[in-house]
């Protein structure tokens, strides 16, 4: 796989100058011109990337679903994620990237807490729309951010890290909004994903049920999956599937003469062990003291 290793060589495949700063840069995607480069048909980046994206035509490859960009969008990469770009098929349009190497966040507190901006690892298709006024706020913040890339000095790398994180914690505030307003649509998935936890648990499907693979029957990443449902339910994916499993366990303790073992493998589990641990963590009791209640 072809790989992206420095700010300074994404500026030349770009047409761009060398960047001011060799560890961050915000680029305008009006001044920017392509390469014709065999890398595009699959590289990764070994740095962060933030695109605005406004009036963009073509088509990005990212895992293994296209985007078509036709409307202002907001997406995130993470280094070493790969992706494909369609060149014969896309104008660039307007916007910035925002792209900032590891590196540059060592010695910060950032560099302990960006994972925890889970839209880095959503899919291309997950992008954030934004409003007019919500693109204005974060345009600021990217003109903040390159014009301190000019003057480089003692104070700039915290400068511009505290522009990173405030741009981040908009578009944390900003994807909220999106998966609140997009009701009808969030509603019908949010059904879909309790239909689909039923049918698992209603059949004979060998093994645990997974965030992963609830999520690929969505086709929804798992981290887009667990923050919709967080912001709709106050429960992660996994929070839920350990909520229907619990119940199904209580089901079977109390109606089935299933012993313990039995029950466990057939929710899935390798070990009752495993089992009988969640089973306790969830509701203060074993299994078998669950199971003496009832008699």
């Amino acid at each position: 796989m072809n790989a992206i290793n420095s700010i300074s060589e994404f500026h030349r495949l770009l047409s761009l100058p060398e960047p001011r700063h060799p560890l961050v840069s915000v680029i305008n995607l009006e001044e920017s011109i392509f390469l014709e480069n065999e890398i595009w048909k699959g590289f990764v980046n070994r740095f962060y990337c933030v695109a605005l994206k406004r009036n963009a035509k073509g088509k990005i490859r990212y895992g293994q679903q296209h985007y078509d960009y036709d409307k202002g969008v907001l997406s995130f990469t993470a280094p070493n994620q790969v992706q494909q770009l369609d060149l014969q098929n896309m104008e660039c349009g307007s916007g910035y990237l925002l792209i900032f190497h590891p590196d540059f966040l060592l010695q910060h507190s950032l560099a302990n807490h960006i994972h925890h901006y889970s839209f880095f690892d959503y899919a291309v298709n997950e992008a954030l729309h934004l409003s007019a006024g919500e693109e204005d706020d974060l345009i600021t913040i990217l003109y903040k951010i390159d014009k301190e890339c000019r003057h480089i000095d003692k104070h700039t790398q915290e400068i511009i890290l505290t522009q990173i994180e405030s741009l981040l914690k908009y578009s944390n505030r900003f994807y909220e909004r999106q998966f609140l307003t997009r009701k009808n649509n969030n509603s019908a998935l949010l059904t879909r994903f309790e239909q689909l936890i039923d049918d698992y648990f209603n059949s004979d499907v060998p093994g645990l049920l997974t965030v992963q693979y609830i999520a690929a029957q969505m086709n929804l990443s798992p981290n887009y999956l667990s923050d919709l449902l967080r912001v709709h339910t106050g429960q992660n994916t996994q929070q839920h599937i350990h909520e229907k499993l619990i119940a199904k366990a209580k089901e079977k303790l109390s109606t089935t003469h299933l012993s313990v073992s039995e029950i466990a493998y057939a929710l899935g589990f390798e070990h009752a062990q495993s089992f009988s641990t969640l089973f306790k963590k969830k509701t203060n009791l074993s299994p078998l003291e669950f199971r003496q209640t009832f008699n």
